[in-house]
């Protein structure tokens, strides 16, 4: 491309859960090499694409919603002389490819979560006036092909970073359509994986948020050509320097092993904030869930989990009114939610995914039932967030600076515990890690205030120190 030539822009819509949001920056990576620069604005794009997420409730409606609106705007387009290509890519175009094709003329290629290295190909072969629909399972050719990131991009987006070390579940819980729209799980090699976190904090990201939809289920290929589990690959990437933050998400209770658990004692890199979805309460929802452990079954690990490291803090999926869910089954996942403690949860009501068992369950729950359990389900959680975070007020954190703030001099953080903190301070400390103390608790956030002028690496940092 010359440099008379004006570069065509693709705009991405990212729904979803973290992984999407990590595929629309290696798709905006793969089409930056042929000729794209990415926009957030959308009526200036030559390229759209919807990255869908098939988990939510009506989420190919809200898809076919989109694609009506951007229907008007393509053919807006074509009338002031100008193409516009959309496509549709995520666990929807996964789920329903033909079903796109054949209800969204809009579309002109429909792309799964393992071919966005082909988008190039594909977006050629629209330019030859032919449609595209590819859904193949090439979960190890997709990460081989995909192009990295440059420098520039990778610091432009911030000093946080998602990096997918693993993709599908072999689970098979009743509810969950992972592992038609994703497939099989499949692990990244380790070598791939460190030099992928090694690039990123060479460009200044400062914290890595390990990705998988089953995450601990990891077991990669080694650097000694053995296969290595989630807990070996943590150590391993806390010796890359400059790399001050660990997390990972999401979690199974049944692949908590202990060397994983170990590395939240051994590394001061991992943060103490561990995502471990439980879903209910009840064993005889969870049997019909097919989550393979029992609510006890959590409890002890849990238990585990806080006699090994005892400053983490947890956090939880809950799904009311599955299938054959009873008052005193939905009273078990308030007993549960009461024991733990979390720090925060995400709760759901259920709707049913077509292709999953559950969907063809037996004793779904009225709407309104679900709509009255939630609410007390999430006032309980909430009270234990409000709770966590007050207990924070009075105490020094290490802060990671991310961004300004809302107000002049003010910039945004994220605590340990995924915390936002606000504190006054420039903006030349965007991306080091401070020590705060948590002055007062607002509605979504704590304030703080800097405690030290100098800011020392994580690895040399205790996480929380209680004021006396």
């Amino acid at each position: 491309m010359t440099g008379t030539q004006e570069k065509k822009r693709v705009f991405i819509k990212t729904y979803g859960c973290q992984m999407n949001v990590y595929d629309s920056d290696r798709m905006a990576d793969a089409l930056a090499s042929d000729g794209y620069e990415a926009t957030d604005r959308v009526d200036n794009a030559d390229l759209i694409l919807l990255n869908t997420c098939h988990i939510r409730e009506k989420a190919a409606e809200k898809v076919y919603s989109e694609l009506g609106r951007l229907r008007v705007m393509k053919e807006e387009a074509a009338r002031n002389g100008r193409q516009l290509t959309v496509g549709v890519t995520g666990c929807v175009a996964q789920a329903e490819g033909a079903e796109i094709a054949r209800r969204a003329p809009v579309v002109d290629l429909v792309v799964g979560p393992q071919s966005y290295q082909h988008l190039p190909q594909l977006l050629r072969d629209v330019a030859g006036g032919k449609r595209a629909v590819e859904t193949e399972f090439a979960l190890a050719e997709k990460f081989e092909r995909l192009p990295a990131a440059t420098k520039e991009r990778t610091r432009a987006r911030g000093v946080t970073a998602f990096l997918t070390i693993q993709e599908g579940c072999d689970k098979f819980c009743t509810f969950c359509v992972v592992p038609y729209t994703r497939g099989a799980e499949v692990s990244r090699p380790v070598d791939r994986i460190v030099d992928e976190a090694t690039r990123l904090a060479d460009a200044g990201v400062r914290e890595v948020t390990l990705l998988g939809q089953n995450v601990n289920a990891w077991h990669g290929v080694g650097t000694d050509g053995r296969e290595w589990g989630l807990g070996q690959l943590l150590y391993r990437l806390a010796e890359i320097p400059g790399l001050d933050r660990l997390r990972y998400t999401t979690s199974h209770p049944r692949d908590m092993d202990d060397a994983l658990i170990e590395a939240h004692r051994d590394l001061p890199a991992l943060m103490p904030y561990l995502h471990l979805p439980v879903q209910a309460g009840s064993d005889r929802i969870l049997a019909a869930m097919n989550r393979k452990h029992k609510a006890e079954d959590y409890l002890r690990l849990v238990d585990r989990i806080r006699a090994t490291r005892s400053d983490i803090a947890l956090s939880s999926d809950f799904i009311v009114g599955f299938p054959g869910e009873t008052d005193e089954d939905f009273e078990a996942t308030m007993r549960l939610v009461e024991t733990v403690g979390y720090a925060a949860a995400y709760s759901f009501k259920y709707s049913p995914r077509p292709g999953t068992p559950a969907a063809n369950h037996a004793g779904h729950v009225d709407d309104r039932r679900m709509s009255e359990r939630l609410s007390r389900l999430q006032a309980l959680i909430l009270d234990q967030q409000t709770q966590f975070n007050r207990s924070r007020v009075g105490t020094v954190m290490d802060v990671l600076f991310e961004k300004a703030g809302r107000m002049p001099g003010q910039l945004m953080g994220r605590s340990p515990y995924l915390q936002a903190v606000l504190v006054d301070a420039d903006t030349s400390r965007i991306g080091t890690i401070g020590r705060v103390v948590i002055d007062s608790l607002g509605s979504n956030s704590l304030f703080g205030t800097l405690v030290e002028p100098d800011v020392r690496p994580a690895a040399t940092q205790s996480t929380v120190e209680v004021i006396t």
